[in-house]
């Protein structure tokens, strides 16, 4: 790390050398379309980040330019980009008008996540996909893991019948492999994973950038899986926003929601905040009636803002704060306090979480600079039981005397600095060199007395990177990196290279990247989280000569869009291969001193995950757009892994099926009509279940259920008037979440029931209605 460290303050003092200069060369004028004034119009300076935006008016003003000739954009999404050159002489002002035509299908958002700066898709050497904030309302998507199923190799699965936790599956791969990242900050720790992509209320997300595999290995150990980088409201216009909506699950229970955003920006544009909130309140649903829930009640008050500053020329500071309570109840009895029911879980969690970002540019707009600090702290108090049966009386009285709950405590803090240069002529090219170091800390203690259960885990994790990211020409990009983390579980400093390429022609672009990282012998979401089974509590400890598992990741796809004047289709076909070694694997181990069943976290011998993924989109005319995924896989370890002791072990990776995929079709004209049909395949899986022997409610031992495939299908459809004399607009909405109603039927039942014997979609049929205000 010292030689790290001493290239960076070499890197910096490079830099640094240089200082930005003022030219007093301004540009000025107007963007419109069709004779009306565009607000909120992209106008920048070509190779730059020199850039600003017009006004509600329509008008912009660039100051401080560079000099010599350069090219000026002027981009929105849903228009085709302006490009115009000039002549730039210090101290002159020139008036530039620009006039757009709109597109009917934007391809080429600007991402981040991909290369840790920012690019367009079709420049990224790294393939990016996008889930915009438009796209989960169009789908009702209330939260964030509502709407990660409609992304191409992601699978969201709920794997908790009585407190219902949710995991995200990457490519095959567990949720510990899925690196989920905040505005660019992986400040969800492995306690947040737990709950949190169902706390993120989809109404404070701006979009979604998802990487999969381990092309974003520069962003740490995490990401082997790949990287889910949840990007939040950015102001960029004064308005505001106001829905509620009503559901009803399978005729029985209720989900209301209410949810706000405004935002505001200054006259000048060099300040802006937007706000949001959220309360929803699920009742519970039981769908056996059986008296235990299958879907846990659950309250959400959610609040949050996100803003910038412009203190001077150049520099900028973002800011975003969000504050998250939740409150969940699984079992029976959810009338009296937890440790009266037969079974149950309850939650409370109080999560805090923010960051800062200050950067700026100089050296002509061709070195940056930013420095960076995010947090998050969460505070849970919890119940875990059940009731023992009243002939085992010192059990039965133990529990009344030192019921099971517990205390959680959670901090996880990351700051870090990331320094780019520009190289114009490199070898022909252009070179886009990016270095960072980061130190990311996490602390987590959970505590049950009652089942002498305590996780008492601090991880330090200090790493650097630098990336080279050379267009050595109009059609073709290498993409190399490397990574050094030191962590405190690890003995040793640990480098994870990465290399990835693109050609492009045409409409056609092929890229292909090769990585490697590794995961710390630590717990991660799914670890601390404790389970009903075989008629008690199962826990996740880990061996004690647990060490850090090693992955090589390559991938290689091709890309193609077809665009015309109104119509326009593409297809993404992608291979993927991960290798793992010392793979970590759970197998049953017996029981602790008080009886609870143990799964242990072992080291095996390796595993591989391979597959591919189809992606194809259509549009036409920007009113109908079809998009869709389908992913074929395999994912085995090299040995038998024993699940049970009780039942043959399998070299299958467990809930995880081999195939999957999902389609979005919206249809939006202009008269105010908006619908949208989505869906989600998951093929057949096998899944563990556990059992009590004499229990009526359960199997007589434990079995390996290979499940049927099930299709998840929802419809939407809204209105919306245009109020112009009060400028805001009102829509009405409604629709059927899982029409078919492809809900599982062969849950256990009664108290002793196997809480992980749960699959298929989240939620039985829900109707739903709503109304939404917004300006215009």
């Amino acid at each position: 790390m010292n030689k790290v460290f001493k290239l960076s303050i070499v890197f910096l003092s490079l830099c640094f050398s240089i200082s930005a200069q003022k030219t007093d060369a301004n540009i000025f004028g107007d963007v419109q379309s069709n004779g009306d004034h565009l607000p909120m119009v992209s106008v920048y300076v070509k190779g730059t980040t020199k850039g600003t935006a017009t006004d509600m008016s329509g008008h912009y003003m660039l100051i401080d330019l560079p000099l010599g000739d350069q090219t000026i954009v002027a981009n929105i999404m849903g228009f085709k980009p302006v490009e115009k050159k000039v002549n730039i002489e210090a101290g002159k002002a020139i008036e530039l008008n620009f006039e757009l035509v709109e597109e009917v299908m934007t391809i080429d958002d600007v991402v981040i996540t991909g290369t840790k700066t920012f690019k367009r898709k079709t420049e990224s050497p790294v393939i990016v996909n996008v889930l915009e904030g438009k796209t989960l309302e169009l789908i009702q998507a209330s939260t964030l893991s509502e709407g990660l199923s409609f992304q191409p190799g992601l699978r969201l699965e709920t794997d908790c019948q009585t407190c219902n936790y949710t995991q995200l599956r990457m490519n095959g791969l567990g949720g510990g492999y899925s690196q989920i990242l905040i505005n660019s900050r992986p400040v969800f720790s492995p306690l947040t994973g737990l709950y949190g992509l169902e706390q993120i209320p989809a109404n404070m997300i701006e979009r979604i950038e998802v990487v999969r595999g381990g092309a974003s290995a520069l962003y740490g150990a995490g990401a082997i899986g790949g990287t889910v980088n949840v990007i939040t409201k950015v102001p960029n216009k004064n308005t505001f926003s106001a829905s509620t909506n009503y559901g009803v699950i399978n005729g029985s229970a209720a989900d209301r929601q209410i949810t706000a955003n405004a935002s505001v920006v200054t006259d000048r544009r060099n300040a802006g905040l937007s706000i949001f909130a959220t309360h929803r309140n699920r009742d519970s649903y039981d769908h056996n009636d059986d008296g235990y829930s299958e879907m846990a009640h659950l309250k959400n008050n959610s609040f949050g803002l996100n803003g910038f500053i412009l203190p001077a020329p150049n520099h900028k500071i973002e800011y975003n704060l969000s504050s998250m309570y939740e409150y969940r109840y699984g079992g029976n009895k959810e009338e009296g306090p937890a440790f009266l029911a037969d079974q149950s879980e309850e939650r409370t969690h109080n999560v805090l979480i923010g960051g800062v970002d200050y950067s700026f540019n100089f050296n002509n707009n061709l070195s940056s600079f930013a420095a960076f600090f995010a947090g998050q702290n969460t505070d849970r108090d919890h119940y875990t039981g059940i009731m023992p049966d009243e002939d085992d009386q010192p059990a039965y009285d133990e529990h009344f005397k030192n019921p099971p709950y517990g205390v959680t405590a959670n901090q996880t803090y990351i700051g870090g600095i990331q320094m780019n240069h520009m190289l114009s002529n490199f070898l022909g090219g252009k070179n886009n060199l990016t270095f960072g170091m980061e130190h990311n800390y996490d602390d987590v203690k959970d505590e049950i007395d009652a089942y002498d259960y305590l996780v008492d885990q601090t991880t330090n994790n200090t790493g650097a990177y630098l990336q080279s990211d050379w267009a050595i020409t109009k059609s073709f990009t290498l993409l190399t990196g490397v990574r050094g983390d030191q962590h405190n579980l690890v003995d040793n400093l640990i480098w994870s290279p990465r290399v990835s390429g693109l050609y492009k022609k045409n409409n056609w672009q092929m890229r292909a990247s090769w990585s490697t990282g590794f995961r710390p012998p630590q717990a991660f979401d799914s670890d601390l989280h404790i389970a009903f089974a075989g008629g008690g509590i199962q826990r996740v400890v880990l061996a004690d000569n647990l060490k850090e598992e090693r992955s090589q990741s390559t991938s290689a796809s091709v890309n193609y869009d077809y665009p015309t004047e109104h119509f326009i289709l593409g297809f993404t076909l992608e291979g993927f291969y991960t290798r793992l070694d010392d793979a970590f694997i759970l197998e049953e181990a017996g029981t602790d001193s008080n009886g609870n069943s143990i799964l242990e976290k072992r080291n095996g011998d390796g595993s591989t995950v391979q597959g591919g993924t189809f992606e194809l989109r259509a549009n036409y005319n920007r009113r109908v757009q079809l998009e869709g995924g389908l992913t074929l896989q395999t994912s085995k370890y090299d040995s038998e892994v024993f699940w049970s002791e009780d039942y043959a072990g399998t070299t299958d990776y467990l809930r995880t099926p081999e195939q999957y995929g999902y389609y979005t079709l919206t249809y939006t004209p202009r008269n105010g009509i908006k619908a949208a049909l989505s869906g989600v395949y998951t093929g057949s899986m096998l899944v563990p279940h556990y059992g009590v022997p004499g229990d009526v409610g359960t199997p007589e031992m434990d079995e390996l259920v290979k499940t049927s495939s099930f299709f998840e299908n929802n419809i939407k459809v809204s209105y919306d008037w245009d109020w112009l004399e009060k400028g805001i607009s009102i829509e009405v909405f409604g629709g059927v979440q899982n029409i078919f109603n492809q809900y599982q039927n062969d849950f256990d039942t009664g108290k002793n029931r196997d809480s992980g014997y749960i699959y298929g979609p989240s939620r039985p049929r829900t109707i739903f209605i709503g109304l939404k205000l917004a300006s215009l």
